[in-house]
């Protein structure tokens, strides 16, 4: 019988091994996509039942508004005052429809463990699910929440859904900045 060998360890291992952990922690970062994808639901179901198009309610004098407005485009209205909504509908479903796969994939895949970017991931998932719904279902997303300092500056109004997405990228981003610690097995 040939003797077996025993390779050392090498610090770099082409075939990482899968662990257990993915079971423990998918679930928890799945729920967090679809507390985000109902509660987007839920806030823009409450803004169409209680205020009017176009309507706005001040929260915080010369800040925070909460408004009900209706956005055809992308991001900001970006392509709202298109010659051809519909192909920018359609266009926008498929882009979303992609994204949802892809950070779906990637949460799939790196959730081993909980961390900032599965996190962010489950975010973004969770905030790009709530914007697929309203343009398939609705041909348009609600926004809700205005922000502004005084009359001059304004920022788009937005909802729930894109400050997931938002946060999300922001906690992606810190990620990818901060230092990571060194790792012990290098001497």
């Amino acid at each position: 019988m040939p003797e077996r060998y025993e390779y050392p360890p090498t610090e770099f291992d082409p075939k990482p091994r899968r662990t257990n952990k993915r079971s423990l922690y998918f679930p928890l970062l799945l729920g967090l996509s679809a507390f985000v994808a109902f509660a987007d639901h839920l806030s823009k179901k409450f803004i169409v039942n209680h205020l009017g198009m176009g309507r706005s309610h001040t929260l915080i004098p010369g800040l925070l508004n909460i408004t009900h407005v209706l956005n055809t485009g992308a991001a900001f209205s970006f392509l709202a005052d298109t010659a051809s909504p519909d192909a920018v509908r359609r266009g926008l479903i498929l882009f979303s429809a992609a994204a949802v796969v892809i950070v779906g994939v990637l949460l799939i895949r790196s959730c081993a463990c909980l961390n900032l970017t599965c996190i962010a991931l489950a975010l973004i998932l969770g905030g790009a699910v709530g914007n697929l719904y309203d343009r398939v279902v609705y041909h348009y997303v609600i926004d809700f929440i205005s922000v502004h300092v005084g009359a001059r500056y304004y920022w788009p109004d937005f909802n729930l859904a894109d400050s997931a997405i938002v946060i999300g990228a922001c906690l992606l981003m810190l990620e990818i900045i901060r230092p990571q610690p060194e790792d012990e097995t290098k001497s």
